[in-house]
């Protein structure tokens, strides 16, 4: 049966491949956006230019709570993924 399955499935292997190349893209992807090495980076640059003075304490908190949001999420991505 496997062989005939497979003779059968011939002509539908590039959809698979397709599929299989889509799957890795999807896959990377992910692991880029819920890194949070990035996020982490622009935390200390964000401090860095608060004590240069290059920005103010407002745009500070308004850009450092937008970042602490950005780990929160992916923290909790990770956890989800780790759950499953």
């Amino acid at each position: 049966m496997g062989l005939v399955f497979e003779v059968l499935a011939l002509p539908f292997a590039p959809v698979r491949g397709v599929g299989w190349v889509l799957d890795r893209v999807v896959e990377i992807a992910e692991r880029e956006y819920y890194d949070p090495t990035p996020v982490q980076a622009a935390l200390a640059d964000l401090e860095r230019a608060r004590l240069e003075g290059r920005i103010d304490e407002e745009e500070f908190t308004a850009r450092e709570e937008e970042l602490l949001r950005r780990l929160e999420e992916i923290r909790l991505y990770q956890l989800g993924k780790t759950a499953s």
